[in-house]
């Protein structure tokens, strides 16, 4: 755990991305007790591979924010699910990447009020081997970022989903002291390099996944395995067996924005199991 001087502030969650049935059933039942253990005063969840491991569905987002979600966020599958394109101007918690051109449905920002303040979600996709290729990150989001700021609004909090560390690392450090939480997304695996930087900037490499331990990234390990040996197109379940929600939780200071604490969060729980058909590469 990283932590600064702290004199009281919000407290946020954020989860990395949800994982099928089974990710996504664990977090829906475990997040009111999340919160209450943690005091928590705003919850993030990346629902990216929500549905049956690729996307997420209209049913999906609504039964995660009436478990207790404040916003959603989602990532390079994002339109993998058909009915989610028309759900999107509906509703403005879920986020797709701000990166996208003028005119995509949906929003790539929302700021929302709590009891101890306004709190802003921004979401962005990488462009390093990652696909589709968007509109450059860095520049939109130090953008968005400024344009929150003038507006009053200090706790910002960016879900950054991106394939390299390099290319989340150096968005934390561009954005370091003009938003609260970087925190990366996409690769599935928790890292440990939670820290505060100089300027007051949490960060995160990568908040990990919400699914199936035993897996390659929530996918059957079988499967996957075969498909690196022999380079032949298979079908990749999702995983069964016990669950880990992996994400990160700071304080921040409503009045700056500062992150005055920083730390890992793991939960693991028993067999979460679905019944969802697998899904291709």
């Amino acid at each position: 755990m990283s932590e600064a001087k702290n004199d009281g502030g919000i407290r946020i969650l954020f989860l990395g991305d949800v994982v099928g049935e089974p990710g996504r059933r664990a977090v829906i039942e475990q997040l009111a007790s999340i919160r209450e253990e943690h005091s928590l005063d705003f919850i993030i969840v990346n629902g990216e591979n929500s549905a049956g491991g690729r996307g997420i569905t209209p049913k999906i987002s609504i039964d995660l924010l009436r478990a207790g979600a404040a916003v959603i966020t989602t990532g390079d599958h994002v339109w993998d699910q058909q009915e989610i394109v028309s759900y999107f101007p509906t509703e403005p918690r879920l986020l797709r990447p701000i990166n996208y051109p003028v005119g995509t449905p949906g929003n790539g920002s929302v700021v929302l009020e709590t009891a101890k303040g306004k709190v802003a979600v921004i979401q962005a996709q990488g462009r390093s081997f990652i696909q589709p290729p968007l509109e450059n990150p860095f520049l939109m989001v130090e953008a968005e970022a400024a344009r929150l700021k003038e507006q009053g609004i200090e706790v910002i909090v960016l879900d950054f989903h991106a394939e390299t560390t390099s290319e989340k690392i150096a968005m934390g450090r561009m954005l370091d002291g003009k938003v609260s939480l970087v925190v990366g997304t996409h690769t599935h695996v928790q890292t440990a390099d939670e820290t505060i930087f100089p300027n007051g900037t949490g960060y995160l490499t990568d908040a990990g996944m919400c699914g199936p331990e035993e897996s390659v990234l929530g996918r059957c390990i079988d499967s996957v395995v075969w498909r690196f040996r022999t380079g032949m197109p298979t079908r990749f379940p999702i995983a069964k067996g016990a669950v880990k929600i992996c994400g990160v939780i700071i304080e921040a200071e409503v009045s700056t924005g500062r992150c005055l604490q920083i730390e890992r969060f793991v939960r693991k729980l028993e067999d979460f199991s679905g019944d969802e058909p697998s899904e291709g590469a």
